[in-house]
């Protein structure tokens, strides 16, 4: 087992911890069939929720260092190269020899959304408490730190409970995911569940604005300092305990919706870091999600600051 050396760049950074993934899309021509061989586009990418995150918030122009676990092979010799191209700070990821990369395969339907999708996602589990506890000063030092729930329970709460100064964005990722971390929903600064997700965590159910109003009342209640609750197509509800409100959501026509989830938190972690309220913040990342919707690639190599504002209702 090896890993990069350790740098660390200053205060003025933010951290993701997550997954990388290398993404293999299928895009059907036409109406998806099951059961069946549809002609198409099979597309090879870099992904990874904690990666992808990463990935927006450097392209928004924000210093940013990523940590999570990567084969010595040659996916992972592409996911290094790729990121010092790109400008993430990758020194802290552990490569680990006799191990492979993260495969993320799936087959989207016509209308760009995901219809089935296997995820070989094993390594991420070699993130250990011993391998997080010689990052603390990096954590500690850090302007902000993204978590997604792929990292394992255990890794999870030592993070938080160790980092209390940190202010903490969640991406939930899954359902099933989300649910390991229910309990520690207190410690972050900002959530981003879906309609489903938000339901799960909090156990409202969500039918209309006021029960928007009632879920994110539950997450603010346990400490939480902004909650902003994705309705997908139906838009989006944030409420910080002193503003909320009910966005309507962009109409495009979807290419891939599959890093739009990401853009998102990129987009927020972005406004966090440039100290905007929380109203802009919900605007421009839903205008984020937006220019990550109308590309074939899970991340918009279009994604920039000035391309995002651009977008903003």
């Amino acid at each position: 087992m090896t890993k990069l050396n350790q740098s660390i760049i200053g205060k003025d950074y933010v951290i993701v911890i997550g997954g990388i993934n290398i993404d293999i899309i299928g895009f059907p021509n036409s109406n998806l069939t099951l059961n069946d061989s549809n002609p198409g586009k099979i597309k090879m990418s870099l992904g990874g929720v904690g990666r992808n995150i990463a990935e927006n918030i450097v392209r928004l122009g924000v210093p940013t260092k990523l940590i999570s676990a990567i084969g010595n092979d040659d996916y992972g010799k592409l996911v290094i190269d790729s990121s010092k191209k790109l400008g993430i700070d990758i020194n802290d990821t552990f490569v680990l020899d006799g191990e492979s990369t993260s495969i993320y395969l799936a087959v989207l339907n016509e209308h760009g959304d995901m219809n089935v999708a296997i995820s070989d996602m094993g390594i991420i589990d070699k993130i250990t408490i011993d391998f997080i506890k010689s990052k603390n000063e990096i954590i500690k030092n850090s302007k902000a730190c993204v978590l997604d729930t792929n990292i394992p329970r255990d890794v999870f709460e030592y993070i938080l409970n160790t980092n209390t100064d940190v202010d903490f964005f969640l991406d939930t990722v899954s359902t099933k995911k989300a649910i390991k971390v229910k309990d520690l929903l207190g410690y972050f600064h900002t959530i981003k569940p879906n309609k489903i997700e938000a339901e799960v965590l909090s156990g409202i159910s969500i039918n209309n604005e006021e029960d928007l109003k009632k879920c994110s009342d539950y997450f603010l209640s346990l400490g939480v300092k902004r909650v902003f609750i994705s309705l997908g197509a139906d838009g989006l509800y944030y409420n910080d305990g002193v503003n909320n409100k009910y966005l309507k959501a962009h109409k495009i026509n979807v290419v891939n919706a599959t890093g739009a989830g990401d853009a998102f938190i990129g987009a927020l972690v972005y406004c966090y870091y440039n100290n905007f309220d929380i109203d802009y913040s919900a605007r421009f990342a839903m205008a984020a999600s937006v220019l990550a919707l109308k590309h074939e690639d899970t991340i918009n190599p279009n994604m920039s600051s000035e391309n995002v504002k651009g977008i903003i209702q």
